[in-house]
């Protein structure tokens, strides 16, 4: 039983499922950061001075200025501003995931040669010349092929 699990985990399609998960997980990282540190402060000084990871409604009524005063307190909060981010986080993993895929089928199209036509004529082995494939005598040599 042992054996079998691990020929099942040194399958070439878990290791690359492996890999995957992986870089996806580094690369989610990664445009976290894009749009949390880079992406959002411009669009926000764009609005006004505004910190999208701040934006919150308070449901408690403790007039609280920031979220992380609300969350200190054990405020509930509605963190739309959070999830503003992670809307932008997903749309851009997935155009990057959607670019791509599209590469990548582009280069398979590439790839796969188109399949050869199947042939018309065969060799007779008596005279070796070419006779139509659905011969069953060559007209040349007249043999019954």
């Amino acid at each position: 039983m042992l054996k079998d699990f691990r020929s099942f985990l040194m399958r070439g399609n878990i290791l690359d499922l492996a890999v995957a998960v992986v870089i996806g997980g580094a690369f989610g990282a990664i445009v976290t950061s894009f749009v949390k540190d880079i992406l959002m402060p411009p669009i926000g000084l764009l609005l006004g001075k505004v910190d999208f990871a701040n934006l919150f409604i308070d449901l408690s009524g403790g007039g609280y200025t920031t979220l992380a005063a609300a969350q200190e307190a054990g405020a509930a909060t509605l963190n739309y501003g959070v999830f503003l981010n992670t809307i932008i986080n997903f749309v851009i993993v997935a155009f990057a995931i959607f670019m791509l895929l599209r590469g990548v089928e582009r280069a398979r199209k590439k790839e796969v040669p188109a399949p050869a036509p199947a042939p018309a004529t065969k060799e007779c082995p008596y005279c070796i010349t070419q006779i139509a494939i659905k011969a069953t005598r060559c007209p040349n040599c007249t043999s019954q092929l």
